[in-house]
């Protein structure tokens, strides 16, 4: 099963300075993600610093379980704003 999870960093509380150390740490655990075959894709939000990833998990907490290693989400940088299950359009489909 396919979900989308929308991140967002907390900048309100922390500064660009405080996310650099972290950030070369937090690339590696998204590759790592993506080589076991758990993100599917990775996006920059155009609209606020933050992130959104397709997964491939068989539940929401299996995503929340990856998430919960991305090492700006452990340290409580980056916010979990939504994490949506995905279903297949049907509109693409034979038409009955």
């Amino acid at each position: 099963m396919q979900f989308f999870a929308l991140l967002a960093r907390n900048t309100e509380k922390f500064t660009d300075a405080d996310f650099a150390p972290l950030l070369p740490e937090e690339a590696e655990q998204r590759r790592s993600l993506y080589a076991e075959g758990a993100v599917r894709q990775v996006w920059n939000r155009g609209d606020i610093p933050g992130s959104g990833m397709m997964f491939e998990a068989g539940s929401d907490a299996d995503v929340r379980r990856h998430l919960a290693a991305l090492p700006l989400v452990k340290a409580g940088m980056m916010d979990i704003a939504a994490v949506v299950p995905l279903s297949p359009y049907p509109g693409f489909g034979p038409k009955r």
